[in-house]
């Protein structure tokens, strides 16, 4: 039960008069602030117990303190391995629909638990049913609740991808993964070798790939309904580094490669994102491009100083084989543009930059200032808000651009030190020509340390954020809404 705490007194009241003396005990402790719960064994009631959950100021609650309510109880669910949860939908200024979604996106997602592994793991895999109880628009309540429930089970899909250990991640296992996905959730995938990338000629791609002993992969994913909105699709790119031990430019292990099997968190994010697309039946045209390899030292590994030829026709000059992510992308977003896409996204793991400057919780979020700008970044914006994977602008003035200048090539790979993020995206932006945004989620992509609903490890951030960018593109909504 999610109580307001202007509204828990009389709630309670009123659940007392239905349920007996031990609710309107509790009522004397319980006072409705944020995070507070409360576990009741009311008197009479199918139900056996009954948690009360804080949400703060009912003028202030919005979803993301739904799903940090919904994430407290998923703690208690599993505390006491409850088969059924059932929720009361709280009378606040939210829709039914907004809150419906939210609760039950809360709790799956901090009711994951990743146990490829784990040979003892946990056999409770979470609550069996799930109930939504409302006095008015249940049934726009439940509507919520079931896109709520495949958008969650999405980010698993991207979480699962995440967590998957490096030796059974190569650039070809991802891409087999990828297919098994598209044939069961209802988009086509179209996978290219080493061959086909050659002829290509992806030479960021496979410069990066040349430490390997894998080959890359080039994977591309199309979702076009009949019933789409657009004629022209909107492309998602993923950065798709299997592994990244920084290449020649070798990574400290402690705090850094350790946590490298996330650098596809991109990719993961764009394949979980057609997974949710494809399960919600989004009128919208969408295609996904996800270049992979891992990034390893190996003999033939390319090495600072290089000067590789770009898909675009463009020379890069290496000067950090760890700033890899970007060539991959580069190519990427250069081949995207054959299929004249009205708007493309690219998501990747790409500075550490942005962790020092957004931290572990906000992406960062960039684009061309084409027309639109700040309508595409106000959108985006928007969806974050809403979905809880919350992102930040960056400003992309010209000026940042001359870091990347070159003696010996059109540009180099890094610009230094400062504006690190920014760089990247500036890099970026030479391989796109129409309206573009760049998402670097290296910070909230896997953590240490859970977080409400994100357990430690992969977090899946991007699906959600994209999911709902892409809802409204297909639907636009009211601003500010």
């Amino acid at each position: 039960v999610p109580l307001p705490k202007d509204q828990s007194a009389a709630t309670l009241s009123t659940l007392s008069s239905q349920l007996g003396d031990t609710l309107r005990r509790a009522a004397d402790d319980f006072d409705g602030q944020m995070d507070k719960t409360l576990l009741v064994y009311p008197d009479k009631a199918r139900a056996r117990r009954f948690l009360l959950v804080g949400v703060g100021e009912a003028g202030k609650v919005d979803a993301d303190t739904l799903r940090r309510a919904a994430a407290h109880a998923a703690d208690v669910a599993r505390q006491f391995k409850a088969a059924t949860v059932a929720f009361t939908l709280p009378d606040l200024s939210l829709d039914a629909d907004t809150s419906g979604q939210a609760l039950v996106e809360g709790f799956m997602l901090a009711s994951y638990r990743f146990t490829r592994y784990k040979s003892d793991a946990d056999p409770y895999t979470g609550a069996e049913r799930l109930v939504l109880h409302s006095d008015k628009q249940e049934r726009v309540g439940r509507r919520g609740a079931e896109r709520g429930r495949i958008i969650a089970e999405a980010v698993g899909t991207a979480r699962d991808l995440v967590n998957r250990s490096p030796n059974e991640k190569s650039a070809t296992q991802l891409a087999r993964e990828i297919e098994k996905l598209g044939k069961k959730h209802g988009f086509e995938v179209a996978v290219w070798d080493k061959a086909m990338i050659e002829e290509e000629k992806m030479g960021g791609l496979l410069a990066v790939n040349m430490g390997s002993m894998e080959p890359p992969t080039f994977t591309i994913l199309e979702y076009h309904p009949e019933n789409a909105v657009n004629e022209r699709p909107v492309a998602l790119v993923g950065k798709g580094i299997t592994f990244d031990t920084g290449g020649l430019s070798l990574k400290p292990t402690p705090d850094s490669m350790d946590h490298m099997k996330a650098d596809m968190s991109g990719a993961a994010a764009v394949v979980g994102t057609f997974e949710a697309i494809a399960r919600l039946e989004l009128p919208l045209y969408v295609i996904g491009f996800i270049p992979a390899t891992d990034n390893r030292p190996g003999e033939n590994a390319y090495v600072p100083g290089d000067v590789i030829k770009m898909h675009s026709g463009k020379t890069v000059e290496v000067l950090n084989t760890d700033a890899e992510g970007r060539l991959i992308l580069a190519d990427a977003l250069s081949y995207s543009k054959t299929y004249n896409p009205e708007l493309t996204i690219d998501i990747a793991t790409l500075t550490g930059a942005q962790v020092i400057a957004l931290g572990s919780e906000v992406a960062a979020v960039m684009t061309n200032e084409t027309d639109g700008a700040d309508e595409r970044l106000e959108a985006i914006e928007r969806a974050g808000r809403r979905s809880g994977d919350l992102v930040h602008r960056l400003p992309m003035f010209p000026h940042y651009a001359k870091q990347l200048d070159s003696d010996v090539a059109d540009m180099k790979n890094i610009g230094g030190r400062e504006g690190g993020s920014i760089t990247a995206g500036k890099f970026l932006e030479h391989f796109v020509s129409g309206p573009w945004m760049h998402v670097d989620i290296a910070g909230p992509a896997f953590i240490q340390k859970a977080k409400p609903y994100r357990p430690a490890g992969g977090t899946g951030f991007g699906v959600r954020l994209l999911v709902e960018f892409l809802r409204d593109y297909a639907q636009p909504k009211k601003k500010g809404k």
